[in-house]
């Protein structure tokens, strides 16, 4: 989920660098891309990971027996 959420914000901070556009506040798009790569970094510490199809498998599995 949170590399879906990583890639929007690259996309949006994609688009604000092309057109050159700064949000009031200081937000650019150099700021979209470094909280893109900080999600990025959660998702591969494995905050924000689903569990239920890991139990769901096993389920299936135990059906089968």
């Amino acid at each position: 989920m949170l590399a879906i959420v990583a890639a929007i914000i690259f996309g949006l901070g994609f688009l604000l660098d092309l057109v050159g556009v700064r949000i009031p506040g200081g937000f650019s798009g150099m700021t979209f891309a470094l909280l893109g790569l900080c999600l990025l970094a959660l998702h591969q510490a494995g905050v924000g990971k689903a569990g239920f199809r890991t139990g769901y498998s096993n389920w299936r599995g135990r059906a089968r027996r």
